[in-house]
């Protein structure tokens, strides 16, 4: 099974950036990093040093303490965002049991949904098409709701239906090819693109 491991060596990076990409908006210090990732107080600070110097992580003194946050301007942020996404949590756990959940043409998250935020109305977190057996995705919804202690907004259409509301211009659909999201399954082109009949 692919993973962040595939491209970083460090064990307890992985975790780090796991932690900050699912927790964006949140500054942590040292001690608070150690305690939720459970790995040496020496190992962590080895990695905010790297993380500072290569510009993922940025610093802030408040009081006597260090806190360490995301910089959204990290000239990578958006493919680690990707990353983590596939990697951890309902992106995870919907990767590994795709052939339980039917035939998936599309896995989408919403860019809020990505962030820890609410939906705004009308908003989707997560669209999925293809063939889907609803029963084990909505297993997995639940147990992600249960996890994060909120509702996830989601809907699901055939590939027919799909492709009929794009080629409708579907208010909807409109809203989700124009905002901003992350492919957990699918290819980014292939979802926006126009299958329209006889092409």
């Amino acid at each position: 099974m692919n993973s962040l491991q595939d491209f970083m060596i460090s064990k307890v990076r992985v975790k780090m950036i796991e932690m900050f990409f699912t927790h964006q908006n949140e500054m942590y210090y040292v001690r608070e990093i150690t305690r939720e990732i459970k790995e040496e107080i020496n190992a962590v600070r080895r990695e905010l040093d790297r993380m500072l110097t290569s510009g993922i992580l940025k610093s802030e003194q408040r009081g006597n303490r260090l806190y360490y946050s995301l910089n959204s301007k990290y000239l990578f942020f958006q493919e680690l965002q990707q990353m983590v996404a596939k990697n951890t949590g309902l992106g995870d756990k919907i990767r590994k049991a795709r052939r339980k959940l039917g035939n998936v043409t599309f896995v989408m998250f919403s860019a809020r949904f990505i962030k820890g935020l609410a939906p705004r109305q009308s908003e989707v977190d997560l669209l999925v098409v293809g063939d889907i057996v609803l029963p084990e995705l909505d297993q997995l919804v639940k147990q992600e709701e249960a996890r994060i202690g909120r509702e996830i907004n989601y809907a699901v259409f055939s590939d027919d239906e799909f492709e009929f509301r794009k080629t409708r211009r579907d208010p909807f659909i409109m809203d989700v090819l124009y905002g901003s999201r992350v492919m957990v399954i699918g290819s980014e082109e292939e979802f926006v693109e126009k299958n329209l009949p006889g092409v």
